[in-house]
């Protein structure tokens, strides 16, 4: 069976993507934007081809989904596959009137992150839905919102949960030079309104406070041309007092990861939040929000700490009890690595992939 993946946006959607190609027994093809690294998809697709496409909603999306088209008629496959939702918009014009089937996964609904803009988004997933033959949807939760805004029949929606590749998670400590009687929290992640950077600062504040010997690290960085976003949280951390590293993007987060004393996710929508499976692998406890599909991750107090969104006083409250009380930090790793071995295994993703994909085309 050939199938042709089509992505554009970064960071969980692309560790997805890797993970998904590892384990397929496809012949998979791959088309992705000028933010991936051609390289890393080599040994992962038969074919690797790079397309301009961009991060927004305009005009140029026709051009883009002209050039997508030429490609797939080019390479025929059985199934096109497209990832996040400017990347399922642009696949599903580029399809139409084709003979292959398509599947969409939106990496989290687009109507869910911007609710000034959410009648709008509603209205255009419920047309483009029309064009494809599944939704993949990566939670419970997502596919609950589906059926609540009305996107497609529920028979369209599958739930595939997410996956992290164990194989490829042996942590290597990275040297951050920091004294070994310091704590360090951080977060993965990029540097947007979603994953809230400044309630990981305000929260770091507070802690800092309390606990003079902690450090706080972001893993990730902007995304292009959003600078100004970077410097809006290296500057609120020069003024809260922060001890703030930021690594920009790398290779290796989970390396990044393993010097983790408390990872947070404090995000304000959330499709998945693949980093919360990555922490749990790690043996790090976890403080993350309450929002969206993070609580279909997480059971409160069991294996992580759940707290309301922008709440950065109860998250640095959370992240003290868990750099401080140490039995509640063994308890808490202990089972979240019994959850994410059972729930969260990459191999399984990549199966009901496939079992999806047959039962489309039979």
């Amino acid at each position: 069976m050939r199938v042709v993946h089509v992505a554009e946006c970064v960071g969980g959607v692309e560790r997805y993507l890797q993970s998904l190609l590892k384990y397929s027994k496809c012949e998979n093809i791959v088309i992705l934007s000028q933010r991936y690294n051609k390289d890393n998809y080599e040994s992962l697709a038969s074919h690797v081809e790079i397309v301009n496409m961009f991060h927004g909603i305009r005009i140029s999306a026709l051009k883009e989904a002209f050039k997508i088209r030429k490609l797939i008629k080019k390479y025929n496959p059985d199934i096109v596959y497209a990832h996040s939702s400017i990347a399922g918009a642009i696949t599903r014009l580029a399809c139409l009137g084709l003979k292959c089937k398509v599947i969409y996964n939106p990496h989290g609904w687009a109507f869910n992150m911007e609710k000034s803009k959410k009648e709008l988004f509603v209205m255009l997933e419920r047309i483009m839905a029309i064009f494809c033959d599944a939704i993949i949807c990566i939670s419970d939760a997502e596919k609950v919102s589906a059926v609540r805004e009305r996107i497609c029949n529920k028979n369209k929606l599958h739930v595939i949960y997410n996956g992290i590749d164990f194989d490829e998670h042996n942590n290597n400590n990275i040297n951050l030079n920091i004294p070994e009687n310091n704590f360090v929290v951080g977060m993965v992640g990029r540097i947007c309104k979603q994953k809230a950077p400044d309630i990981f600062i305000r929260m770091a504040a507070k802690v800092k406070k309390q606990i003079k010997n902690t450090y706080f690290i972001i893993v990730g960085d902007v995304l292009e041309g959003r600078e100004d976003e970077k410097q809006e949280i290296i500057d609120l951390a020069k003024e809260l007092g922060v001890n703030l590293y930021i690594t920009g993007w790398v290779k290796n987060p989970l390396d990044y990861v393993s010097c983790f004393d408390v990872g947070c996710l404090f995000s304000r929508w959330e499709g998945f939040g693949l980093v919360i499976p990555e922490y749990m692998f790690s043996k790090v406890p976890i403080v993350a929000t309450k929002v969206d599909a993070i609580p279909y991750l997480i059971e409160d107090g069991i294996d992580g700490m759940l707290v309301e969104k922008d709440d950065w006083n109860t998250a640095a409250e959370r992240v003290m009890d868990l750099l401080l009380n140490e039995d509640l930090k063994n308890r808490i790793v202990k089972n979240e690595y019994i959850t994410v071995t059972k729930r969260f295994d990459a191999k399984r993703v990549s199966k009901e992939c496939e079992e999806l994909y047959y039962d489309l085309l039979d």
